[in-house]
């Protein structure tokens, strides 16, 4: 109870009665959050922080301690207007009231982040950040488009990715602002205009790294919704890898950087070039392997062929179908490589000098000159064999002897004579020759002994 008897009031020191403010002060205020702006920065040697907040009305000193200010990415400086999580306090030596700070970062940011938090949670909510949504990036795209600031250092660092991996590869530049109030409305119609276009496989929406603040238009939900419902795949790439924005989560694939999305979507001239390279390999060794199952079976047939005639020709006509088949298969499959190398070489004629193209076509052209000359090569050797053939059976043929002078004798009946006892004098018989047959009388019988 309050005595007012001066006699009987024990007095306290002064530092006693800062002791008990401040301690009252601390006791009546846990942390609290207050906004101002930030004057008379100062921040000695020991690395704590001393500087005013104010409003046009009042101020207050405050204090941050370097055990808490050296983790803060953001550097402030005078004039700039922060929020900051603090404890009210009293400097017991001056008796000034202050704020000991434990956080602080520029005002407005976390309005932005409570923003953003209720934004992908609703978002999360509706679903549209389901894989089931995603879209397929294409495997090789035929001409990218990219959404953002013809000035930043987004499209140069894309563009130069592309130059280095596919300098061929068309690119459309569908140019915003990316940051600001104009930044939503224009991206989301540079989104629109790029799906009515449909030109593209594949978009890049995105900028450089940058506070919060600035990559605010990537958080905002009509930009969230255009890119949802973008018929064309689309890569987020905002900011640097620390960076998250709502894009990051609706996107068909999110990029850690620009750069990093041209990346994903420029194919590299390199692989294509060995691709090509194993494609004729793997042409030249298919065309060996069906000249060798085409050589076996000829061989096959060769070995088929019997003496008559008639079966003669149908081999040789059987010969002549299968060499036309041969070269039928080889010329489809021929064609076949053709088409598929020129369509490889349409493909590469934007990132390989012509020189090089040139030289291509010249050694498919002499591919085709070697392979019509082993061709031909193979059937006159064929031909010449079948001939050779067809030779030695008319050698051991029975026709053969009359060729020689011999001739045939029969008897009335036909019948073969081989015997000068199967005959009487006076019969009659025949004599073949290789022209023509006579018809004799047995005048005499003469035996030999052998």
């Amino acid at each position: 109870m309050y005595n007012d008897n001066p006699n009987t009031t024990r007095a306290i020191s002064v530092s006693e009665l800062n002791k008990q403010a401040r301690s009252l002060l601390e006791r009546s205020f846990l942390m609290i959050s207050v906004e101002g702006e930030l004057s008379n920065f100062v921040r000695p040697s020991s690395g704590h922080w001393y500087f005013t907040l104010k409003d046009d009305k009042a101020q207050v000193r405050c204090a941050m301690f370097r055990n808490r200010s050296q983790f803060l990415k953001y550097q402030p400086k005078n004039g700039d207007r922060v929020l900051v999580r603090a404890k009210v306090s009293l400097y017991e030596g001056r008796g000034d009231f202050q704020l000991i700070c434990d956080y602080m970062e520029e005002s407005g940011s976390g309005r932005l982040q409570q923003a953003y938090e209720e934004l992908k949670a609703r978002l999360h909510r509706e679903g549209l950040f389901d894989n089931q949504h995603k879209k397929p990036l294409p495997s090789h795209p035929a001409h990218i488009g990219i959404i953002t600031s013809p000035t930043g250092a987004a499209i140069h660092d894309i563009l130069t990715v592309v130059k280095r991996r596919f300098p061929g590869l068309p690119v459309t530049l569908y140019p915003t602002a990316v940051q600001g109030e104009e930044a939503i409305t224009q991206i989301e119609r540079a989104i629109e205009l790029a799906n009515r276009h449909n030109i593209c496989d594949v978009l890049i929406v995105g900028r450089g790294g940058g506070s919060l603040e600035d990559l605010w238009a990537f958080n905002e939900e009509r930009v969230a919704r255009a890119v949802f419902n973008s018929r064309i795949p689309v890569i987020s790439a905002v900011g640097h890898e620390v960076d998250v924005v709502i894009t990051d989560f609706i996107a068909d694939v999110r990029a850690p950087t620009p750069s990093a999305a041209a990346e994903m979507v420029s194919p590299d001239q390199h692989t294509l070039q060995l691709r090509l390279n194993q494609a004729k390999q793997r042409l030249a060794s298919q065309l060996k392997r069906q000249l060798y199952f085409r050589r076996e079976r000829l061989v096959a047939l060769r070995a088929r062929l019997r003496h008559p005639g008639d079966q003669l020709r149908q081999q040789a006509q059987r010969l002549d179908d299968l060499e036309q088949r041969m070269q039928r298969a080889m010329l489809r499959k021929l064609s076949d490589r053709q088409t598929r190398l020129q369509h490889l070489q349409q493909r590469l004629q934007n990132q390989q000098p012509s020189q090089q193209i040139r030289r291509y076509r010249q050694q498919v052209v002499q591919y085709q000159h070697q392979l019509q000359q082993l061709l031909q090569a193979r059937l006159r050797q064929a031909r010449m064999e079948l001939k050779a053939q067809a030779e030695r059976l008319h050698a051991v043929s029975p026709l053969a002897t009359l060729d020689r002078g011999y001739a045939i004798v029969q008897d009335e009946n036909g019948k073969v004579l081989q015997d000068s006892q199967q005959v009487k004098v006076g019969e009659q018989i025949q004599t073949r020759l290789q022209k023509g047959r006579l018809q004799c009388t047995v005048d005499q019988i003469i035996t030999e002994n052998c």
